[in-house]
């Protein structure tokens, strides 16, 4: 098959993860920066066109830049107009990347979450502290990836401060419990066609609440439970993605999600477990392309 995988950047670890694994199983791989990929949208003739060139591809694998969404996620949707399987449709990326609308569809489907509050005016802080169980507690930026934005206030005038001066740049965000008891650990469950086939445990580095390796944190393999298993699993189909990160939390009541990645990194995954991911990626792409799923199906 001829596979473009969708990255602005040829040399990172996953793009050319995912070139390598697709080659080795005899496909036709090519990266395209779909930043310079522009489109004729006339009626019944859709198509991409890249160096100046109509692109001409079997399938699709989107690794779409938290801050190119808009623009990453329309290239995607214009390959869905043509016919071309992708790996993850443009919708189920856009649902995911917006922090809130996830969070309310994996609440609607029962899916395991922290205690999580929203609110517009600052005179509802208090409110909203007290909805997600008092201090100490997370103030997450709705537009936030890789850790930033992601602040601990272990008081409710650390809260308050946080909050309004987030308000007060018209940044949207949301306030949710914290999960004293992860210990600033958390399980990236890697989902790809419904089936977790890779999972590592996430640690912050001292001083440090959040996991995210960007932030310095550190990955090991680790043997998920059969609930954060099929947590990772039902997350992942809420959003309707075939390839994710579902990055869930060891709490008190449970697994809960704190996040599912539509682009999610391969090189912590695999260096620390040493499960070949891009190959899974690759597999699942061969087995779906040919029978031409191509669908959404997330709900909202």
């Amino acid at each position: 098959m001829r596979i473009a995988i969708l990255s602005r950047r040829p040399s990172l670890y996953s793009t050319t993860r995912l070139k390598e694994a697709g080659k080795n199983r005899g496909h036709d791989m090519s990266v395209v920066d779909y930043l310079r990929c522009y489109m004729d949208i006339t009626s019944r003739r859709p198509q991409v066109i890249y160096q100046g060139e109509p692109l001409k591809v079997d399938a699709v694998i989107p690794r779409i830049g938290a801050s190119n969404t808009f623009y990453g996620t329309a290239v995607v949707r214009q390959f869905e107009m043509m016919g071309v399987f992708v790996a993850n449709e443009s919708q189920a990326i856009s649902r995911s990347r917006d922090k809130l609308r996830s969070l309310q569809l994996l609440a609607r489907d029962g899916v395991g979450l922290p205690v999580t509050g929203c609110a517009h005016s600052t005179k509802d802080i208090d409110g909203v502290i007290s909805l997600a169980g008092g201090t100490p507690l997370v103030v997450k930026l709705i537009e936030g990836t890789q850790g930033v934005g992601v602040i601990l206030a272990e008081t409710k005038k650390a809260a308050q401060a946080v909050i309004e001066a987030f308000r007060g740049l018209d940044a949207n965000i949301l306030v949710q419990e914290y999960i004293k008891e992860a210990g600033g650990s958390d399980v990236r469950c890697f989902v790809v066609g419904g089936k977790v086939v890779a999972s590592m445990k996430r640690q912050a580095g001292p001083g440090e609440f959040r996991s995210n390796l960007h932030r310095g944190g550190t990955a090991e393999k680790v043997k998920i439970t059969p609930e954060e298993r099929s947590t990772a699993v039902r997350a992942a189909r809420t959003m309707g993605l075939n390839i994710s990160g579902v990055d869930v939390l060891r709490s008190n009541h449970g697994a809960v999600v704190m996040e599912v990645n539509s682009s999610p990194g391969l090189e912590g995954i695999e260096k620390s477990t040493g499960v070949d991911v891009a190959a899974k990626i690759i597999e699942f792409i061969e087995k779906n392309a040919k029978a031409g799923l191509q669908r959404d199906k997330g709900k909202g």
